[in-house]
C-alpha cells in the first residue's frame, strides 16, 4: 500500500507477543512520565498540610515565649533594684550602731528614773498626809460645816502634797539632767 504523498511502506507481519509487551512499556513509562510530572506539586501540597498543622501551635509558643521573656526581663530588674537597695544599706550600718546605742542609753536612764520612783514612794508619807490625818474637828452644832471643813482640809494637804511632789520631781530631773551632761 502507498500512501498519497509519500513513499511506500512496506508491511511486515505483527507479533501480537511483541504488541502486547511494548504496549505494556510504553503504558509503564506514561505512568512514570505522569508521577515525575506531578511529584513536585504532590510533595508542595503535602509540606502544605504538615505547614498548615503545625504553624499554628508553634506561633503560640513564639508568643508565649515572648511573653515569659518580657516577665523574665522585669523580674531581672526587680531583682537589681532590690541588690541596689541591700548595698545602699550596708552604708547605714553606722547609723543603726548609733540608734542602737542611743536606744541601750534611753532604757538605761529610763530604768534610773524608775528606780528613783519606787525608792521615793517607798518612804513614809509626808508630814502633812500625817498631819491632816490627825486634824479632827468636832463640830456638834454644825455637823454640815463640820464635814465641809474636813474636806477642804483633805483637798489642802491634797494639794501641799503634789506641789511638794512636783518640786522634788523637778529637783530629781536637774540633778539627772547635770549629771547625764557632766558623763
Amino acid at each position: 500500500m502507498s500512501y498519497i504523498g509519500g513513499p511506500a511502506v512496506p508491511q511486515t507481519p505483527v507479533d501480537p507477543e511483541l504488541e502486547v509487551k511494548v504496549k505494556k512499556a510504553t503504558e509503564r513509562i506514561s505512568e512514570n512520565m505522569h508521577i515525575v510530572a506531578n511529584e513536585p506539586s504532590l510533595a508542595f501540597y503535602r509540606l502544605q498540610e504538615h505547614v498548615r498543622k503545625a504553624l499554628p501551635p508553634m506561633v503560640d509558643k513564639r508568643v508565649e515565649v515572648k511573653r515569659l521573656h518580657q516577665e523574665l526581663q522585669g523580674r531581672c530588674y526587680d531583682m537589681e533594684y532590690a541588690v541596689g537597695a541591700v548595698k545602699s544599706m550596708e552604708g547605714a550600718e553606722q547609723h543603726f550602731l548609733n540608734i542602737q546605742d542611743l536606744i541601750k542609753n534611753a532604757v538605761f536612764h529610763k530604768q534610773q528614773l524608775k528606780y528613783e520612783e519606787t525608792r521615793k514612794t517607798k518612804k513614809e508619807p509626808s508630814v502633812y498626809k500625817r498631819l491632816s490625818a490627825h486634824i479632827s474637828l468636832d463640830l456638834p452644832d454644825l455637823p454640815e460645816l463640820s464635814d465641809a471643813l474636813r474636806e477642804t482640809a483633805r483637798e489642802t494637804a491634797s494639794r501641799v502634797e503634789s506641789m511638794m511632789a512636783q518640786a522634788r520631781n523637778s529637783a530629781s530631773n536637774e540633778l539627772h539632767r547635770s549629771h547625764t551632761i557632766h558623763q
